[in-house]
Formats: C-alpha cells, sequence, structure tokens
C-alpha cells in the first residue's frame, strides 16, 4: 500500500488504491459491514446524519466528534464525508438555528456538500470495535465482553458449484462469514455429479434445454451470520454462474462471537495499581488521570470500557476484575467502586475513545479495498481533550 504524507496541517492520509469512485451509500454499506447499525442502542441515533446517498465520495476523513471544529476541517480538506463517533445529531431537532454552534456547524457542512456517517454504540460493542482497540492499547489479552448484549446466530448455507467456479462463489460469501472462535471464513468442499434439465424459457450455463445434464460440481458449506442470509444470497446469485443455483439452508444452534459494552482480561505482567496507572498515563500522553484503590495493590484482571462506563463497576467486581478503566467517573462512583474493593482508572472521555480514530480509518481502508473503491482517507489530527490540566 502507497502512502503520501498530507500537507494540509493536523492531518495525515493515505491513498487507496482501486478503479470506482464510491458513492455515500458504498460508504454507508462499509461502515454498516463494520459494525452493524441494527447493534446500535435504541436510543442512539448512528448511520447517514446529513448528506446525498448518491454523492461521489474521492476524499474522507474519521474524527471522535461531530463538531465545528472537525467539520471544518473536513471542508478545508475538500472531503466529500465526515466519519465519526459521536452523532452530529444525537437528540431530535426542533429547529435549525445557524446562530447555534450545532445549527452552524449542519449549514456549514450542507453548504459545502458534507456528508456526515457516524457509528456510536454498535461500534462500542462490535468485536474489533472501540473497546478492542481500547484494551489494545493497554496491553490487555484473551478478552471477553465485560457486558454482553448480543449473542450472534449462525446458519449454514450449501451450495452446488460447477468445477473452477468455486473461489468467486466463496468470495461472495465470505463477506457474511460467522465465526468459530477466533476463525472466519469457515467452509467445507466436497465433489460430485449433479443432474438438472433446463426447461422452456431456461437459459442454462451449461446443457441444452430439454436435456438432462450430468456436470462436475462442488458442493460448498459455509457458516454465516444469520441476520446476513437475505444479502449473502443475492450475493450468492450475483456470483454464481448458473441462472437458478441449487442451495440448501439449515439454521443452527451452535451460537458464534459474543459482542457487548467493555471488555475483560488480563495483563501480561501483573503490576501495581500505581505502576499501571503512571503506564497508562505514558501511553496515552494524557496531561493527568485519577484512580481509585491502594497504589500497592497488584494489578492482573482489568476491566475497561471507552468513554463513561462507570455503570459498569459492579459487574466488572463480579467478574473478577482488579481494576475498571473508564472515564467520566463521578464521586459517588468512585466511593462504591473503593466499598466494592475494585481500583478505578479515569482516563477521561476523550483519551479513552481517541483510539477510534485510527482503528476506524484502518478498517475503512480494508472496506474499501476490498470493494475495489479508490478514495484518499485522511484521519483528523486536530481534536484536543477539551479538560486541561495545571
Amino acid at each position: 500500500m502507497w502512502r503520501k504524507e498530507c500537507k494540509l496541517p493536523g492531518l495525515h492520509s493515505f491513498l487507496l488504491l482501486g478503479n470506482m469512485t464510491p458513492k455515500v451509500s458504498d460508504l454507508i454499506e462499509i461502515v454498516n459491514g463494520i459494525a452493524p447499525f441494527r447493534h446500535a442502542e435504541e436510543w442512539d441515533n448512528v448511520g447517514l446524519q446529513l448528506g446525498d446517498p448518491s454523492a461521489p465520495v474521492t476524499k474522507i476523513m474519521v474524527s471522535l466528534d461531530a463538531c465545528g471544529e472537525t467539520v471544518d476541517a473536513a471542508i478545508a480538506g475538500s472531503c466529500q464525508l465526515l466519519a465519526t463517533h459521536h452523532p452530529l445529531i444525537f437528540n431530535p431537532l426542533r429547529r435549525i438555528d445557524l446562530l447555534d454552534p450545532s445549527g452552524a456547524a449542519i449549514g456549514r457542512a450542507l453548504r459545502n456538500s458534507l456528508n456526515i456517517v457516524s457509528l456510536h454504540t454498535n461500534f462500542d460493542s462490535v468485536q474489533g470495535g472501540m473497546n478492542d482497540l481500547l484494551a489494545e492499547k493497554l496491553g490487555v489479552v484473551s478478552t471477553a465482553p465485560l457486558s454482553i448484549t448480543r449473542v450472534e446466530e449462525l446458519a449454514k448455507l450449501a451450495v452446488f458449484v460447477p468445477k473452477g467456479h468455486e473461489e468467486q462463489v466463496l468470495q461472495a460469501l465470505f463477506r457474511f462469514s460467522g465465526f468459530i472462535g477466533n476463525y472466519s471464513e469457515c467452509s467445507f468442499q466436497t465433489s460430485g455429479t449433479g443432474t438438472f434439465k433446463p426447461l422452456q424459457g431456461a437459459r442454462p450455463f451449461i446443457g441444452s434445454v430439454g436435456e438432462r445434464e450430468y456436470a462436475d460440481e462442488t458442493r460448498i458449506e459455509v457458516l454465516l451470520r444469520r441476520d446476513d442470509l437475505d444479502d449473502a444470497v443475492s450475493a450468492l446469485k450475483a456470483a454464481h454462474p448458473y441462472e437458478e443455483p441449487a442451495m440448501d439452508l439449515y439454521p443452527l444452534l451452535n451460537r458464534g462471537r459474543a459482542d457487548g459494552f467493555g471488555r475483560i482480561g488480563e495483563l501480561e505482567n501483573p503490576m501495581s495499581l500505581e505502576r499501571f496507572a503512571s503506564e497508562v498515563k505514558q501511553k496515552f500522553g494524557v496531561e493527568g488521570i485519577r484512580f481509585v484503590g491502594d497504589a500497592n495493590r497488584m494489578v492482573r484482571r482489568v476491566a475497561l470500557c471507552g468513554g463513561s462506563g462507570s455503570s459498569f463497576l459492579r459487574e466488572a467486581g463480579r467478574r473478577g476484575a482488579d481494576v475498571l478503566v473508564t472515564g467520566d467517573v463521578k464521586y459517588h462512583e468512585a466511593r462504591e467502586a473503593g466499598e466494592l474493593g475494585l481500583a478505578m482508572i479515569d482516563l477521561g472521555h476523550f483519551a479513552s475513545e481517541i483510539v477510534m480514530v485510527e482503528g476506524l480509518a484502518a478498517r475503512l481502508e480494508s472496506g474499501l479495498q476490498a470493494r475495489g473503491f479508490v478514495a484518499e482517507l485522511v484521519v483528523c489530527k486536530v481534536e484536543r481533550d477539551p479538560f486541561r490540566y495545571r
């Protein structure tokens, strides 16, 4: 992958290789594949916040917040799409007042044809999303969701493919692959002979109308996410050479991976709370952090939640965590944690979530490449934590 530095101050960009210019709707599809919008909390507002789904996109910015400064940075960078974590429009709007900060940002975005897409609680809970990125930076391994919100249901699709066309069908179906532990793209193939007789009106890929055909075929079985079956079947039909591919669908009692808020896992090298807090401060480059608990207690099992995760402190204690790392810790929550014997580190809302910018950019990069799209991807560097320390 060739990468070039962008000359616009405060931004870093990558030029993605491909041969097609995506539309906003294509980016929405890619984002939905990364963190399905249907997995967002009911009170949340994710997806297209502002814009035209049919508009072409040659340059994309990724940021944590959808606010005046990130909108201005995207406009200054000649971007057509701004992908954010926090939604631009969270509560229903009664009016758009161009003298109000949020209304002014909406107005500037509209005047400059800037489309805005947000992925919030869906990216918080999905595997590979916000909390896995946070765990990776903290050095927490062997993680599992702290609070499970959804367990993936699986299905098996079996389809019969003429010899030589297996790979194109597999590539179409693997976009909807289910998981067995840490493994995806799970399939099985067997060879055999298929028969069919094309009737009047058919346009057979092989064989003749009215004649029984014997074909060397491969039976392909693929593990899929049950929620994606309709899309998977549509993709299969588009990729399959037969006019009417023969397939079987099986519901499975097997359960796939679990999604949920927060993560809990282990430090590879246990250390004192004071040392762990010091390492967290250094890794995240923050001016200061707060912690609750005995500085000398040993920390091995770590619970974490990006943003505001103090509501999970009882679950963290129940799951045997030594410490909960999150942001926005309130006084009474800190008191409760101490009474429960649970240490807490308040990293701050901004610092605990800004990791999503680089992480989402990488996922978007892969999604664009996989579909053959070309667009310049820009990571916003102008955002700063609004809090200062003395």
